[in-house]
């Protein structure tokens, strides 16, 4: 399918790994132009090194970005970490593990939507897809302080989507399940350190026990999967979508 995306600009914060990486090689498959915003850099992309929680570096970096390319057309932002702790119950952990998440995930999509949403303003048309997770649903106690950061990320890009409407900006947020990314295993590396050493059980053991448990369709999602569906949602063929969470998880969430 054409998405006519040829020659739109594309920015992907977090796009040197992971979905954001699977993001940003589906857009250039479509033609588009990449910039990537990231630590670290990305082979074959415009990249940029940033850090999200510094907004002055998040400004500086849409200032390049503009310089290189003119214009700004879509971004998607899967910029995320987890606390590295497991929290059950969330007493487990201390006051002290949530600053840094939120810091970045909650502080670090504000920062990025207030670089860019003034430009795809000024320029009534553009897209803005965030990656959140399906944590941010349902009170997963894996990591509560990724949880209540997903659920701010949604919250927060369904202002952005009722704020920029007006303006011809689309906002939506993706929720992908069972991934496999350097971000899930941590969480059953969290989990691993705690357990007995008669509970523990490898990645692969734990993660096919958890698919099998909570994920209908049975299988992991790639990151792929869910770039196919960044990049459905930022071109025409998504036209009257806007202020939605669409989940990418295998029916993991299903809501009624």
């Amino acid at each position: 399918m054409d998405l006519a995306l040829r020659d739109h600009v594309a920015v992907i914060v977090g796009g040197a790994s992971g979905i954001g990486l699977a993001s940003a090689k589906l857009f250039a498959a479509e033609g588009a132009k990449v910039a990537v915003w990231d630590r670290v850099p990305a082979e074959g992309f415009f990249s940029l090194a940033v850090d999200v929680v510094d907004e002055a570096a998040v400004n500086a970096a849409m200032a390049r970005t503009l310089a290189e390319f003119g214009r700004v057309d879509h971004l998607v932002h899967a910029a995320a970490i987890g606390s590295g702790k497991f929290g059950f119950p969330f007493t487990n952990l201390t006051p002290a593990d949530w600053s840094r998440v939120l810091q970045v995930n909650v502080m670090g999509m504000t920062n990025v939507a207030h670089a860019v949403a003034p430009h795809l303003r000024e320029r009534n048309a553009g897209t803005m897809v965030f990656l959140a997770s399906v944590a941010g649903q349902i009170g997963s106690q894996t990591d509560p302080p990724y949880s209540a950061s997903k659920a701010a990320n949604i919250n927060f890009a369904q202002c952005l989507a009722k704020d920029l409407a007006p303006h011809g900006v689309r906002v939506n947020t993706i929720c992908p399940g069972m991934v496999k990314t350097p971000l899930n295993r941590s969480v059953w590396q969290a989990w691993h350190d705690a357990a007995t050493p008669e509970e523990r059980l490898s990645y692969e053991e734990w993660s096919a026990k958890k698919i099998k448990t909570v994920v209908p369709l049975g299988q992991w999602q790639l990151p792929e999967d869910i770039a196919d569906m960044a990049v459905f949602l930022s071109s025409a063929r998504a036209a009257h979508v806007t202020g939605q969470t669409i989940n990418v998880d295998g029916g993991f969430v299903m809501h009624w």
